[in-house]
């Protein structure tokens, strides 16, 4: 038995394992697709406190070397579920079962894409999920923001402060984001909003991203945009299903918890940490924050049994 099993080795759950085995906790991380989130994605990471400049890729294994050095253990599986008892907890995988005295759920929330070929090739090479992050990557450059709705309008707002152009695409007739956003983005000069759009495929030139081409969904007429960049903001998917038993989800799919990273559980001993949880900001500074909290709020947890 291990005193805490991590679900996710992202900078959440990674933050968890450092600090509960700095706290001489057994711990266990399992993680089911690569190690350090979402982060890894990003080429060039210049706000994270400690490092004027580094790649996603780059923090995430220093991450995971930290913990690795301090003595946590690690497994490449996917978690289908947890059950038990308190003090008692099972985690189930696809291969086996592992228990805990306490359990840090810190899977993480996967950007939602466009799902069109190429989009994956080009991810960090032209294709930003994060305005706040990557935004300044395209300073004076031209940016098309796929979404419609508060977060796509915010980053827009933001983009349009640093970039020369930015052609904001929305699928639906509409803006659904705040009134007060879309009347500052509709008095910006360098901002083109097109509705009832949405994108068809990726423009290539010499291997490299070159734009998109866009189609109204209404009258069928189709336009290439000549970008520098595209940032796409059409939502987040939590991967908190498979703890729906044992802990509340919001209409969302997100995690039910505050600041103190307890979520709303049917079974005594579950933390969860990250973009999962009910949250405002997701960063990646907040999300080792949030394995910060839970890991300790663990470690109280098991030196009360």
């Amino acid at each position: 038995m291990y005193d805490i099993v991590v679900v996710g080795a992202g900078p959440a759950g990674l933050t968890a394992a450092i600090y509960a085995r700095r706290a001489e906790k057994s711990v266990l991380v399992i993680e089911k697709e690569g190690f350090g989130g979402q982060i890894t994605h990003s080429p060039r990471v210049e706000n994270y406190p400690g490092f004027s400049a580094l790649s996603g890729q780059e923090l995430g294994d220093l991450m995971l070397e930290q913990a690795l050095g301090l003595g946590a253990e690690v497994e490449f599986e996917t978690v289908t579920g947890i059950s038990g008892e308190k003090g008692n907890i099972t985690v189930a995988t696809e291969y086996g079962e592992y228990t805990a005295k306490a359990v840090i759920l810190a899977t993480g929330s996967k950007h939602r894409t466009l799902g069109i070929e190429g989009e994956e090739k080009y991810t960090g090479e032209g294709i930003s999920y994060c305005a706040v992050c990557d935004g300044a990557f395209y300073k004076d450059r031209s940016v098309a923001m796929i979404g419609g709705g508060n977060s796509a309008l915010v980053e827009a707002v933001l983009l349009s402060e640093s970039c020369s152009s930015v052609t904001v695409v929305q699928n639906l007739a509409f803006l659904t984001g705040e009134k007060k956003l879309a009347e500052i983005l509709g008095k910006k000069d360098n901002v083109r909003i097109i509705l009832s759009t949405v994108v068809d495929s990726i423009i290539e030139e010499n291997g490299a991203f070159g734009g998109i081409r866009i189609r109204n969904t209404e009258s069928g007429e189709t336009e290439e945009l000549r970008v520098d960049g595209m940032c796409v903001a059409i939502g987040q998917v939590p991967e908190c299903r498979p703890f729906a038993d044992v802990i509340t989800l919001n209409p969302q799919g997100y995690a039910e918890a505050g600041e103190d990273c307890l979520p709303e559980s049917r079974l005594e001993g579950v933390f969860v940490a990250g973009d999962c949880r009910t949250k405002a900001i997701r960063q990646v500074t907040t999300a080792t924050a949030d394995g910060a909290v839970a890991a300790l709020a663990a470690c109280l947890f098991i030196d009360s049994l």
